[in-house]
């Protein structure tokens, strides 16, 4: 489908305080930007649209100092400027919170923050503690990152950037792992930093956020500025078609036909060694083959303790309560190999590190848990085996790539999550466990994810869809349950819930809406 051209925006009156002017960038004969022509002003919030590898993060930045141009300018209030480094930018007054973190796991939330800014972790302590009620975003200053689940992870990083007083702040989906009761108190954070004259260059697949937020937004596709446009005159569905340049993919999702049951928690309680981390408080539930459970929940609140558990990434010592049996069998006691044995598979929420090998090629990441499927024989790589496989997934999610031999850190966030989501299907898993799996992706390929989610379900796969998008769950799974301080509801089918009986569990009402679902089952 063609699409008609877009109608230009009114731009602010004055000196933009930040304008690009013909920037490209190039890795070897990968066009990661080309010719982008880009400008904010104060008080304005931009966002960049385009789908994963269209080259925001990248051009993003190249604003930052993370990457040079290879050619064209940048202007800093009028002057032109080459910024050679983070640093650099942070003293222009330019901050950025990174979709991809880097924060340092092994030390405190304090002192991480005491890395960029003046002042010790002791007295930065009262300060986080200050920004974070002041802006709602709840961080414990003394607790070490590597306790944090992602979405507290976000937390630090919006936080110590807005702690430096940025005049532009750019954000790279800053809302992909926040509740939907904190991107409001966000979005209030925001605007009054816009009315203090600081701009805002906003990355999001979020195309309602972005309706709601931005007063411009332009559009990538595949490095190149195709237009701009003033999103608030746009549908988020013509959004989504100027995003992808073509017709938003249809899905179709047939009702479950649920069979025997492949995975049964029984009282699971976990206490975690970090007091500060959330463990597991009795948790039981059934999952069977052919349907799909969601589990909704505010970040934080157990589901990463859970997530691990169930890989086999953390087994259940001797002395621990309750148990885990996945096709009739105890497995509790296995590690995360000899489950993958019985054929579990699992995607985590950190997809940098624990996903994917940051420095190794697409084709070494495949052979990292996907060794069983004919790669390897007698100790020996099947090199052609390896090579098919990973252009199999390359090829099945449009990974956007430059090939198998990529390092997964050249990667766009987007494309590495698809990655990693389509080796783990390939398995052909019976049980199927995978946390965030369209976090950082646009539109369209969320659509594929969450069509290939229903189809392995139709094939018999039962699945646990461990989510903070609360849309995601209600078009995906047929029933969702809420993780809150530990604890997991009974489970409700999607089709007697709705989102605000959900968002009410999510805050530990665990029987709101129960009379409503009764009433509407008889």
């Amino acid at each position: 489908m063609s699409l008609p051209p877009l109608a230009q925006p009114q731009y602010s009156q004055g000196e933009p305080l930040l304008r690009l002017e013909g920037v490209s960038k190039k890795f070897g004969t990968l066009v990661a930007n080309c010719d982008v022509d880009l400008s904010i002003h104060p008080s304005e919030i931009v966002a960049v649209l385009g789908e994963n590898g269209a080259g925001k993060s990248t051009l993003m930045k190249m604003i930052f100092g993370v990457m040079q141009p290879s050619a064209g300018s940048i202007y800093w209030r009028g002057q032109r400027v080459q910024i050679s480094s983070p640093a650099q930018a942070r003293q222009l007054g330019i901050g950025m919170v990174f979709q991809h973190f880097t924060l340092f796991e092994t030390i405190t939330v304090a002192e991480n923050v005491a890395l960029s800014m003046p002042g010790t972790p002791q007295e930065l302590a009262g300060k986080i503690r200050e920004a974070s009620q002041k802006f709602g975003l709840a961080v414990e200053p003394h607790a070490p990152v590597y306790s944090l689940s992602v979405g507290e992870r976000q937390r630090v990083e919006l936080l110590r950037c807005l702690l430096q007083d940025p005049s532009l702040l750019i954000l790279d989906e800053p809302t992909s792992v926040l509740p939907p009761t904190a991107i409001e108190s966000l979005f209030q954070t925001l605007r009054g930093l816009q009315e203090r004259g600081i701009a805002i260059l906003y990355i999001s697949h979020k195309l309602e956020e972005i309706r709601a937020l931005c007063q411009r937004a332009t559009i990538l596709r595949h490095g190149r500025v195709t237009g701009t446009v003033v999103p608030k005159d746009e549908t988020a569905h013509r959004l989504a078609e100027l995003m992808i340049g073509r017709e938003i993919p249809r899905s179709s999702h047939p009702k479950a036909t649920p069979g025997e049951v492949v995975l049964k928690v029984s009282g699971l309680s976990v206490q975690e060694a970090d007091p500060l981390a959330v463990g597991l408080k009795n948790v039981s539930f059934d999952l069977r083959e052919g349907e799909i459970l969601g589990i909704a929940g505010v970040s934080g609140n157990g589901q990463r303790t859970l997530a691990r558990a169930l890989s086999g990434e953390d087994t259940l010592p001797p002395s621990g309560q309750g148990s885990i049996e996945m096709l009739g069998r105890p497995v509790g006691h296995l590690g995360a190999a000899e489950r993958r044995a019985l054929r579990l598979a699992f995607v985590p929420e950190e997809r940098m590190g624990r996903g994917a090998a940051p420095t190794m090629a697409l084709r070494e990441n495949a052979l990292l848990t996907a060794h069983g499927e004919g790669m390897v024989r007698r100790g020996m790589i099947q090199r052609e085996k390896q090579e098919a496989f990973t252009l199999k997934c390359i090829a099945d999610m449009d990974v956007r790539s430059s090939g198998p031999a990529a390092p997964a850190s050249t990667l766009s966030g987007g494309n590495l999550q698809k990655f990693i989501v389509g080796r783990e299907m390939m398995l052909r898993p019976r049980v199927f466990v995978v946390s965030q799996p369209t976090w950082g992706i646009d539109v369209g390929a969320a659509a594929l994810v969450r069509q290939k989610l229903v189809d392995m379900r139709g094939q018999g796969s039962g699945i646990i869809v461990i989510s903070e998008e609360l849309e995601e769950l209600f078009e995906v799974a047929d029933r969702i349950a809420v993780m809150f301080d530990g604890r997991l509801s009974p489970s409700r089918s999607t089709a007697l819930t709705t989102p605000e009986i959900i968002g009410q569990m999510m805050i530990g009402l665990f029987d709101a809406g129960l009379d409503t679902a009764r009433e509407a089952a008889q």
